[in-house]
């Protein structure tokens, strides 16, 4: 029997359809309108890329460790498999895209291959683009394991966070990617306990 309802992430949890759409409606509220007539990039989208699937944009890429799923091949979008904590070089051109993302992808990266991609992803945006992400509060790495083991969050990936983040952190990596520090927030989400980021090149 086939499952019409395509899993967000690895491994099972209550609320992750839930937090999937929290992720998704912050990334989209920090998206200018003027940018969505160019490309987007959603790294680490996972096999079914939710957030891609529900934002709007002329043309989609996506990079993940993973090959899309069969929902995923059905939707139009521009597939690269990639492990990023092996390899974080993306395959594109300079300023190729008007807005990257990275929902919940960073601290699922060690810390070299995390600089390394801030780095990238300035370098693959073009001037004026906007990269948007979103990672747990490192205050919360505790509760989310304690979530993971009551089945509300997926185990699978709770147990592969490598590093949790604090915002002044973050801000330390976009520096360290090029981003200058005036155009870049921050702010919480979910009951503060995640923290997005928007930077612009």
């Amino acid at each position: 029997m086939s499952n019409s309802n395509p899993r967000l992430t690895r491994g099972k949890g209550l609320l992750e359809p839930l937090l999937a759409r929290f992720r998704a409606q912050r990334a989209n509220s920090l998206i200018p309108t003027e940018l969505r007539h160019g490309r987007i990039l959603d790294i680490g989208c996972g096999s079914y890329p939710y957030f891609l699937s529900h934002t709007e944009f002329e043309q989609k890429f996506a990079v993940d460790q993973l090959p899309p799923s069969d929902h995923g091949k059905r939707l139009n979008i521009q597939w690269h498999t990639l492990d990023l904590n092996s390899t974080p070089k993306l395959p594109f051109e300079d300023n190729f895209f008007n807005a990257v993302t990275l929902l919940a992808v960073v601290e699922h990266l060690n810390p070299n291959s995390m600089a390394a991609l801030f780095t990238e992803t300035y370098r693959v945006l073009q001037p004026g683009g906007v990269v948007i992400m979103t990672t747990p509060a490192a205050w919360s790495d505790g509760l989310l394991k304690f979530m993971a083991r009551l089945g509300l969050v997926s185990a699978e990936e709770i147990h592969e966070h490598v590093f949790a983040y604090t915002l002044p952190l973050l801000g330390w990596y976009f520096g360290r990617g090029g981003f200058e520090m005036t155009k870049v927030n921050f702010g919480y989400f979910e009951f503060m306990l995640n923290m997005w980021a928007v930077a612009k090149k």
